[in-house]
């Protein structure tokens, strides 16, 4: 009968070694953590050394730098980039550097939020491309619509706003709250 050798199993060791190196924060030893379905490479001194860094490498791949723009938070060049939510404009001195450019996506409905009656409702777009409707109190209020928001009271219920949708063909108005669903026809 032959022997195992052990040292076969070591080899993921050996490897993370090979490719990572040791902490650039404290050079200890670096290892692979899981998280949810998430991996990445973490420092095995953790809570005392918090470096962490993506198990693929890159998140994200630089398209275009922009020469004539500058980061405001540390003055390095922006540039567009391609990540794994679509493109964005960041900064190139990343991971140094965290600034990402803010999207214009929100658009001001002038219609006040009917759940915390603080905020007003923001159209926004979600990662996919799909339009919503959010308050701006979030994370405080948490008032999500899928449909356009109308500034009207629900004539059954009395709830602050209806939803303009498309049944059987016609353009009708209806309760967003739960147990009415109450439905108007639009008038134009």
């Amino acid at each position: 009968m032959s022997k195992i050798d052990h040292s076969l199993f070591d080899a993921s060791a050996h490897a993370l070694d090979q490719v990572a190196g040791p902490c650039p924060q404290c050079g200890g030893k670096l290892v692979i953590r899981h998280v949810g379905k998430h991996s990445f490479i973490g420092c095995s001194s953790y809570p005392a050394c918090d470096y962490s860094k993506p198990l693929k490498g890159q998140e994200s791949s630089i398209l275009k730098v922009l020469d004539q723009a500058s980061c405001p938070q540390c003055g390095a060049p922006l540039a567009v980039k391609q990540g794994r939510y679509g493109m964005f404009i960041g900064c190139t001195a990343f991971p140094a550097c965290h600034y990402i450019a803010e999207d214009q996506d929100e658009k001001d409905t002038d219609t006040p939020c009917p759940s915390c009656h603080k905020g007003e409702l923001l159209e926004r777009v979600n990662r996919f491309g799909k339009t919503f409707y959010s308050c701006d109190q979030y994370p405080h209020c948490k008032y999500v619509l899928n449909d356009p928001p109308v500034a009207q009271s629900c004539p059954k219920c009395g709830w602050g706003l209806m939803v303009k949708k498309t049944l059987r063909g016609k353009a009708v108005l209806q309760c967003p709250a739960k147990g009415c669903g109450h439905i108007v026809e639009e008038s134009n």
